[in-house]
């Protein structure tokens, strides 16, 4: 393994450099250079394997050289040392495609790992490089993935193969199926072949690109790509079978696919504003006017009522109409429209959490965040929608270990609750004692009668604050208590808040 090494600072470079040697004699330093700059001209002349580089350096930093690195096509892996711990710079050399960053001083035993999983990366690049040339969907796969520099064999190979010059251009047509690409892939693949076959005058090649969740289609030989962009728009567009997200821009040059693609892509997004029949042409799509989005916050009340009040069936139906809410013929920008979605899901977790529904809790927010900004289509949106609808109507047989004593005694709970009704009562109208009824309930609930009915009246409380605009001493008769005082005091001794703060909490 060649490696080079940049670091303004002689001494860490012959550390660096007698480490390498005591962990494997076999490494190579080809070169050293003390600054960014000098370590951009080096990675020029030497093509090392591997670059290990300082962050802070004079003229160039660390960073700032191996972004030139990989603009100039170099598929050189690189460990980045700092001795600071901000995560800027982590951040920094993630975006770069830098997969080891360590801290200063360096850890032998971390230095040695990160070189072995640098080993291991080029030996993975080196299997999936097709040999000597290659096919020609093997050489557009590695192209855009950065791993493979045109070289004169593959320039002869694509002239003489495919009559494919490096400098003419290529158009990127991108079919982005999002969470259904494992199921989907095949047949997207097999439909966008069959609907460009009919396009007379060109040439083209799929590539299925998991990573993105999309088949891109290569066309190369194309006279004329503005008249291949009317047919996609006009004739492809309303004929694909399979529903797909469809982009669509041009490389100037075999080298300019990988940023052509890495251009468009982010700008599939826009998707989610038009109606499935629109083309996301690059960069075109750059001119777009829209229309001032206005966040649906009578939506989001109604949404919080029907929590509050257990209405599944109005829950569903009030996400379906969130999620249509952005189809009335406007354009927005998708931006905003993945703001709003994560706005207005966020009001209903948290609401439903509020007022103690157990689906809520088990919702992973950051997954759901996730999934949020990465949707292209709207119905990987609407299925986000029915999802919380799902988990939110999961209702848990909480009674479903309880005796029969126990789940009448609950019941009744449930029905007077609102009248002040005690254990004593309970227990006469279930002829048993109140002490075996306190034991018992203990036993199956784990918790007290008391605790359990005072719990009872606070989580109605919290669906009247949040649900209703009645007053606090109306909402503290309705649940049971006559003095609205000591039921603000209950309140705020299980809560931690007084019922007005947490009534403001979720307005």
């Amino acid at each position: 393994m060649r490696i080079l090494i940049v670091e303004d600072e002689i001494r860490i470079r012959e550390g660096i450099r007698k480490l390498l040697l005591k962990i494997d004699p076999e490494y190579e330093v080809a070169g050293e250079a003390n600054d960014g700059q000098e370590g951009l001209e080096l990675c020029r002349k030497l093509n090392p394997d591997l670059i290990i580089t300082d962050v802070q350096m004079p003229k160039m930093d660390g960073l700032h050289m191996l972004e030139n690195v990989y603009e100039e096509g170099f598929t050189t892996k690189a460990i980045v040392l700092s001795a600071y711990s901000e995560f800027e710079y982590a951040r920094g050399a993630m975006k770069l495609g830098v997969t080891e960053y360590l801290l200063k001083p360096i850890n032998l035993s971390e230095f040695t790992k990160a070189l072995e999983n640098i080993k291991r990366q080029i030996a993975e690049d080196n299997r999936r490089k097709p040999d000597k040339v290659g096919t020609l969907d093997q050489i557009l796969r590695e192209l855009i993935a950065g791993r493979l520099t045109v070289d004169e064999d593959t320039k002869s190979y694509l002239y003489n193969h495919h009559h494919i010059s490096v400098e003419q251009n290529f158009v990127l047509i991108v079919a982005y199926i999002g969470n259904q690409y494992q199921e989907r892939a095949q047949s997207v693949k097999a439909s966008l072949g069959h609907s460009l076959s009919l396009y007379e005058g060109i040439d083209f090649c799929s590539l299925e690109i998991e990573y993105l969740s999309s088949i891109l289609s290569v066309v190369y030989n194309c006279a004329n790509p503005a008249d291949l962009e009317r047919w996609v728009q006009y004739q492809l567009l309303n004929t694909f079978t399979d529903h797909a997200a469809i982009g669509y821009t041009v490389a100037q040059s075999l080298t300019q696919m990988k940023t052509g693609l890495e251009k468009l892509f982010p700008f599939m997004d826009w998707n989610l504003s038009f109606e499935d029949s629109v083309l996301i042409s690059y960069p075109k799509i750059t001119q777009v006017q829209t229309s001032l989005c206005v966040y649906p916050q009578d939506l989001e009340l109604k949404m919080k009522s029907a929590i509050c009040a257990a209405d599944h069936g109005k829950e569903k139906s009030l996400l379906r109409s969130f999620s249509e809410y952005f189809r009335d013929g406007k354009v927005y920008d998708p931006h905003e429209i993945k703001e709003s979605y994560v706005r207005f899901i966020w009001a209903v977790i948290e609401t439903a959490k509020g007022v103690g529904n157990t689906g809520a809790g088990k919702i992973k927010q950051q997954k759901l965040l996730e999934m949020i900004m990465n949707a292209k289509m709207r119905e990987e949106l609407s299925a986000i929608c029915d999802r919380v609808a799902e988990t939110l109507d999961c209702r848990e047989g909480e009674d479903a270990s309880d005796n029969l004593t126990i789940r009448r005694a609950k019941s009744m709970i449930s029905e007077f609750y609102h009248t002040g009704i005690t254990l004593d009562e309970i227990a006469s109208r279930l002829n048993i004692t109140p002490e075996y009824l306190g034991t018992q309930f203990h036993k199956e609930t784990g918790v007290t009668f008391s605790a359990y009915i005072k719990n009872y009246r606070i989580q109605k409380a919290k669906e009247l604050l949040i649900g209703t605009s009645l007053k606090l001493y109306e909402i503290a008769d309705r649940v049971g208590y006559s003095d609205p005082k000591y039921f603000s005091k209950v309140f705020r001794d299980t809560t931690g808040q007084l019922p007005a703060d947490y009534r403001k909490a979720f307005k």
